[in-house]
């Protein structure tokens, strides 16, 4: 279902061949990743559990040299070390057999992308987006693709992508004004801006916390799936 881009990055070779008991994780040390992110945890929707950390956190929490642990003794090797996890996000794919179709769907004339000559009306559309959509969702017109659909003469929904910690998923946020929502602008800016991160050789990826019910339905509206839940250590633990 999902593309190579997708299953490589989360389940490499390492793991994705490895099989592990009920409520286990397949243990990953990687020395790749960012001092952000020193501990990751996977949980894909079919079942698997994957952690991977930096070998100074193994080391940290008593898991050097360990191919799998528990879900108890994770978590318990984490209290003991202070280790406070971030909240999971939801991780959402377009299906690769899907992807075709959305590159080549007509984009309305009211939907386009944003450029620094649109900053007086993303500054409008800023002023009356809730706060806390703006923090969250995090759109901004000077990312690397930001599409937008207009309403009335003014712009109502945009969303923004950015390539995402070195890989090529391009993280996606949209967010539409209070009064415009259920009326599909939100789906349509998001299929029109997966079409060309899908063009430019990106793989569009839709996360959201696992409290965010309109935005997890906005997902699997616009033709995502749910490849799984991620979290992460907190920031600056």
């Amino acid at each position: 279902m999902f593309s190579r881009t997708v299953t490589d990055y989360w389940l490499p070779d390492a793991v994705a061949g490895a099989a592990a008991a009920a409520g286990e994780y397949r243990v990953l040390t990687d020395g790749s990743l960012p001092g952000d992110f020193p501990l990751m945890i996977l949980e894909t929707s079919d079942g698997g559990r994957v952690l991977t950390l930096t070998s100074a956190q193994a080391r940290r929490l008593g898991l050097a040299g360990v191919s799998a642990v528990g879900d108890s003794a994770l978590r318990s090797a984490m209290a003991a070390a202070g280790a406070v996890l971030h909240g999971a996000d939801y991780l959402f794919y377009l299906p690769a057999e899907d992807q075709a179709a959305v590159r080549a769907a007509p984009v309305p004339a009211q939907t386009r992308p944003l450029t620094a000559a649109d900053a007086e009306a993303f500054s409008q559309f800023a002023a009356l987006a809730p706060a806390q959509d703006m923090d969250e969702a995090y759109v901004e017109l000077d990312h690397w693709l930001v599409m937008g659909t207009f309403a009335d003469g003014r712009l109502v929904a945009a969303a923004s992508m950015y390539p995402w910690r070195g890989t090529k998923f391009a993280d996606l946020g949209v967010i539409t004004l209070p009064d415009y929502r259920g009326r599909g602008l939100a789906r349509r800016t998001v299929r029109a801006i997966s079409a060309r991160a899908l063009a430019a050789g990106y793989e569009p990826q839709y996360r959201c916390q696992l409290g965010n019910t309109p935005s997890a339905a906005l997902a699997r509206s616009a033709g995502f799936v749910q490849f799984g839940t991620w979290d992460v250590i907190a920031s600056g633990d």
